[in-house]
């Protein structure tokens, strides 16, 4: 390593080391801050996030081992193909990444990585856009629990998910000319067969009698978790030693002139700058905030789709083992927040003459800010989530059934 490689890498040690330092000098004076924020992190864990991944992070570890992963990417290879150069396996990646939200979609990826199912940019290209917030977030969360307006959820559903797309249509150009998993040479033909084939295959591959994927996909989902219960604990602590030093107001400084700049109230800018370090208390105090409605949409929008760098640090630590870079998958939250913001302003007159008031009955007992008795749901976060994954695969189908009847309708034409 040359001098200033050297120079660079001591200064960055050095740095991390008296911040660290500076940090927990910090939490000892103001340990009782530091206490009630590891309380409230942990109960967020154990009563949200807990309940709503495991189920997700066994079922995708068993569906892994069967080949059914395999099965499902030979028919959703001619759709992911086009639009956002990754392998048909993809798409489950997308699925459950919908429907359980932050950080399944890392969870997979590097999964997919360490089996060879995706070469690294093509790893780095699904992670730009399969990190998504779950729907019952947006819904319940957001626009029941911190906006108390119901029908908020579906404007930033449409921001959030739409925007996701465009992340990933603009990172299809990402790492052109880099090595990818070859293509099928015939996408179309055969694929019930080749379907079967590939999941046979991933299974005789794997090997592991069925009792012992289950031990392993438990062990492994719990293990997992309990590091992204690390990070949220890690996070709150640290947002709340820097709110009670102040130094989130040196931070949000220059966030106040960009803020102005555009003409958005500098009310927000404390939202914004608690939402880069974490996303429910960024969303929360957006909701809470005196500025226009549409201001505030825009500035949750923009935080949801950045998701924090509580969960970048999760993010981050499930890829460590791999060599998928960090570097993309930042850019791709950058992208992700401009354009949500944007479409959340661009969508509001459309929203604004629809009703407000609709409220699906899964989210009629939902509010994360009031504590109370709460009234009957007709389903529950993990039935709606489930849902949401099959609707999402049957999206899938329908755009790649699509594809294929307009490809076939042009041959038939150029005969």
């Amino acid at each position: 390593m040359d001098d200033n490689g050297t120079f660079k890498h001591r200064g960055a040690t050095i740095a991390t080391g008296f911040i660290m330092l500076g940090l927990t000098v910090a939490l000892i004076v103001f340990s009782e801050h530091g206490y009630r924020a590891t309380v409230g992190a942990l109960k967020l864990f154990f009563e949200v996030v807990f309940p709503s991944l495991l189920p997700f992070f066994i079922l995708s570890d068993i569906m892994l081992a069967t080949g059914m992963v395999h099965f499902l990417g030979v028919f959703f290879e001619p759709l992911m193909r086009p639009l956002f150069r990754v392998p048909g396996v993809g798409s489950f990646v997308f699925s459950m990444g919908l429907a359980a939200g932050y950080p399944m979609d890392a969870v997979l990826t590097a999964k997919f990585r360490r089996q060879g199912l995706c070469t690294k940019v093509e790893g780095e290209r699904l992670l730009a856009f399969t990190n998504s917030a779950d729907p019952l977030f947006l819904w319940g969360a957001v626009a029941v629990g911190m906006f108390g307006m119901p029908g908020l959820g579906t404007l930033l559903a449409v921001a959030h998910y739409l925007s996701g797309l465009l992340v990933g249509l603009t990172f299809r150009f990402y790492g052109r000319g880099k090595p990818e998993t070859p293509e099928p040479p015939r996408l179309w033909q055969g694929m019930w067969s080749r379907a079967i084939d590939a999941m046979l295959t991933a299974r005789a591959e794997d090997g592991r009698p069925f009792g012992r994927v289950v031990n392993e996909a438990i062990s492994e989902s719990v293990s997992t978790l309990f590091m992204i219960m690390s990070f949220i604990v890690l996070f709150a602590v640290t947002l709340r030693v820097l709110t009670e030093t102040r130094i989130l107001t040196v931070i949000s400084t220059p966030l106040d002139w960009i803020f102005r700049l555009i003409g958005f109230s500098p009310h927000l800018v404390s939202a914004a700058v608690q939402g880069l370090f974490e996303i429910d208390l960024g969303a929360a105090a957006a909701a809470q905030a005196h500025a226009p409605l549409i201001q505030q949409l825009a500035v949750v929008s923009a935080i949801v789709a950045w998701s924090g760098l509580s969960v970048h640090g999760q993010v981050a630590s499930v890829l460590a083992d791999t060599d998928i870079s960090m570097k993309p998958y930042m850019l791709a939250r950058l992208l992700h927040a401009v354009y949500a913001g944007i479409l959340t302003v661009s969508l509001w007159p459309l929203a604004a003459h629809v009703s407000l008031g609709t409220l699906l009955p899964v989210f009629a007992a939902r509010d994360y800010l009031i504590s109370g008795p709460t009234g009957p749901a007709f389903l529950d976060g993990l039935h709606f989530s489930l849902g949401m994954a099959v609707l999402s695969l049957v999206g899938l189908v329908g755009a790649a059934t699509t594809i294929w009847l307009v490809r076939t309708g042009r041959r038939w034409l150029g005969e």
